[in-house]
C-alpha cells in the first residue's frame, strides 16, 4: 500500500512538476518511509521555489533538528513565522513560534 502511494504521487508529480502540494506530500511520504535526504530535498525545494508554502517551515525546521542542524532549524521556524504572519495565518504562525521559543531556549514567560 505504502509503495503504491509513493507511486502515485510520483506519478502525479510527472504531469505537474511544479505543484508545491505534491511536493510536500512527497516530502511527508519519503519521510515517512525514513528516506530522510530525499524528503529534505523536497522540503528544501519548496522553501526555495515556493517560499509561501507555509506549512512547509515547521516539518522542514524539525527535520533540521532531527539532523542535528539546529541554527538551520531555527532560521527556518523565523522565516516561516514572517510568512505566516504576512498571510495571517496565526494558527501556522503559533505553531512555528512555539518550536522556535524551545530550539532558542526561550520560555513564553520571557515575553
Amino acid at each position: 500500500m505504502t509503495e503504491s502511494r509513493l507511486t502515485k504521487l510520483l506519478e502525479f508529480l510527472k504531469n505537474e512538476p511544479d505543484d508545491p502540494f505534491l511536493k510536500y506530500a512527497l516530502a511527508t511520504e519519503y519521510l515517512r518511509l525514513n528516506e530522510t535526504n530525499i524528503a529534505l530535498g523536497y522540503y528544501e525545494d519548496l522553501v526555495n521555489n515556493h517560499p509561501n508554502y507555509g506549512g512547509t517551515y515547521y516539518h522542514l525546521g524539525k527535520l533540521y533538528e532531527a539532523l542535528g542542524r539546529k541554527q538551520e532549524a531555527i532560521n527556518t521556524y523565523e522565516t516561516g513565522m514572517k510568512i505566516t504572519r504576512e498571510q495571517r495565518d496565526n494558527h501556522a504562525f503559533s505553531e512555528l513560534q512555539a518550536v522556535y521559543r524551545i530550539a532558542t531556549g526561550e520560555d513564553e514567560d520571557d515575553y
